[in-house]
């Protein structure tokens, strides 16, 4: 994703300071700043190849995107006709996204704490927000709630074959992290338990992104335990016959091609 140009930086610094939301160079960092690492950059990219890549049935669709923190991911969707629900938690990134995205239905959502958006969509995209929320089994019953086709999920991860939700402790202050300080790593066996709960069909993709926090061997734990693992899932109403999927909760997966 590109970095915002030299005008749409300067506006958006505008909104910010107007609303007394961004922080001091001593305090903690802006949303730009750490959405926009090259890391952040890197990291986004390769997730989005990998979610083209499997050519799911995306063009057209009614799309609530939860958590989208300044608006990176949105852009795949508009791109694909798509019409869009952007929601976010913080008011600093809200900020960010509705000097961005003028045109576009911008709402504050807490997943923590989920209030009815009044309407379903086709597709609810959940990319790298499970694991920031400290009541992750609540977030996916909402979100099932909303979804008339399909539910998009990538997460961060624990290693296990046991169904465990794991908390952690997050940095509360960073735009990127949990807004109330508390996370989770679940395994993939407890979200692809409550996925079946809520969905007619759970699948994992044969495939994982070009990244290396995208782990092949799920048998394997790395060796820092500080690692972050990422899985990607999808839910779907009706059955996909898509060969890049299984509906088999996958020890082996390969690179994306």
């Amino acid at each position: 994703m590109k970095r915002l140009s030299g005008p749409l930086r300067s506006a958006a610094g505008k909104v910010l300071r107007t609303a007394g939301l961004v922080r001091s160079p001593a305090g903690q960092p802006s949303p730009e700043s750490s959405f926009h690492a090259h890391f952040y950059l890197r990291h986004n990219q390769r997730r989005q190849e990998h979610l083209a890549s499997l050519g799911l049935p995306i063009a057209g669709a009614s799309v609530l995107e939860v958590a989208a923190g300044i608006g990176d991911h949105t852009t795949f969707f508009l791109d694909r006709g798509c019409t869009v629900v952007s929601t976010e938690a913080r008011l600093e990134n809200l900020a960010m996204l509705r000097t961005r995205y003028t045109a576009l239905d911008v709402r504050q959502l807490d997943l923590d704490n989920p209030v009815d958006l009044g309407r379903s969509f086709d597709i609810v995209y959940c990319y790298g927000t499970l694991y920031h929320l400290r009541r992750p089994a609540e977030a996916l019953a909402f979100m099932a709630g909303c979804c008339r086709r399909m539910l998009l999920l990538e997460t961060c991860v624990s290693y296990g074959d046991l169904q465990a939700v794991n908390l952690v402790d997050e940095v509360a202050g960073d735009p990127t992290q949990s807004v109330v300080g508390r996370g989770c790593r679940p395994t993939r066996p407890w979200i692809h338990h409550q996925l079946r709960q809520l969905f007619e069909h759970v699948y994992i993709p044969r495939t994982q992104p070009n990244h290396e926090e995208f782990p092949l061997d799920w048998t394997k734990p790395p060796d820092s335990p500080d690692a972050l693992t990422r899985a990607v899932f999808i839910a779907s109403r009706q059955a996909l016959e898509n060969r890049q999927l299984t509906e088999d909760l996958l020890a082996q997966q390969v690179r994306q091609g």
